[in-house]
């Protein structure tokens, strides 16, 4: 199997004055995601019973923000250990082919999970603004839960061939998924944009009923909340993509190793904040993460 880019990051090793600034770096990184594995743990886990708890949202919205929450917590609980041992070991100059390996497939495994959990969402939100009254009948709780195992699949599968192809080939797939998942996503947003006002104008112009005023009124507040969620996907992963293209361009100088290790951290760091933007946003969510903590709280003073 031909080297990848953590592998490549470990050739020249940071030890003389050279590369000092890039060990700091790598010291700097490794404090953070070790910070970072902590928050998502925590955030997500708590997300997730919430989650489970929330009666008032929609099935396949529910089933959704689920798999995202477990893609995320998954980051928290093996990715981002995996990657701050690396960094660990990259310093202090030890073997690191067999971690790097394993680092790979279960960061590429819950990445790419986590990548297509936001996708579905953006597309679930499209089609309750456009579909409307027809939404229930066609996005079923099933359908949902079909799409959400096939994308836990294809992820193990992308997972699987990343690892074991060339480095290149891997680069120009990962480049090429990621460029079209932030389009694709973006041309979802602006068609909901676009909608909400129209229906915005319409409720407006035609005095319909207060019901249906409400049921319009949820409809803009979660897409809304699920617009959060890309934006916050968008800043963390464009990076990222943008590095497949570097590495497979330029030489790896201390700029562009510096480039993919930041890269790879602020990766991370969206499972940290989309579990925040979920009780920001959305009120179902809020309200049982809030009652979780006060349970907590009421079980630990007693």
């Amino acid at each position: 199997m031909e080297n990848h880019v953590c592998d490549e990051l470990l050739q020249d090793q940071p030890t003389n004055t050279e590369n000092e600034n890039l060990r700091s770096w790598y010291i700097v990184n490794s404090v953070f995601n070790a910070f970072l594995a902590i928050t998502a743990i925590i955030l997500n886990s708590v997300t997730f019973q919430a989650l489970r708890k929330s009666s008032s949202l929609p099935k396949p919205l529910k089933t959704l923000f689920l798999s995202l929450a477990v893609s995320d917590l998954g980051i928290g609980l093996l990715v981002e250990p995996f990657y701050f041992w690396l960094l660990v070991k990259l310093l202090l100059q030890r073997d690191n082919s067999s971690l790097c390996t394993a680092f790979l497939a279960i960061s590429y495994f819950f990445v790419t999970a986590s990548f297509f959990g936001v996708m579905a969402l953006s597309g679930d939100r499209f089609l309750a603004v456009h579909l409307h009254l027809r939404y229930q009948e066609l996005v079923t709780p099933k359908r949902v839960v079909a799409v959400v195992i096939s994308i836990w699949v294809f992820s193990a599968f992308l997972s699987s061939f990343c690892v074991l192809v060339s480095p290149n080939i891997s680069y120009i797939v990962s480049a090429f998924i990621g460029v079209v998942g932030l389009l694709l996503s973006a041309m979802l947003y602006l068609k909901i944009y676009f909608a909400v006002r129209r229906h915005r104008h319409q409720i407006q112009a035609l005095q319909v009923a207060q019901n249906d005023q409400i049921n319009a009124a949820r409809l803009r507040k979660s897409a809304v909340g699920t617009f959060y969620v890309y934006l916050v996907f968008l800043l963390c992963y464009l990076p990222k993509v943008c590095s497949f293209t570097v590495v497979a361009i330029f030489d790896l100088s201390t700029g562009v190793k510096v480039f993919v290790v930041s890269s790879m951290t602020l990766l991370y760091l969206s499972s940290s904040l989309n579990p925040v933007i979920y009780c920001w946003k959305m009120r179902q969510i809020r309200r049982a993460v809030m009652d979780i903590m006060r349970n907590i709280f009421q079980s630990h003073n007693n």
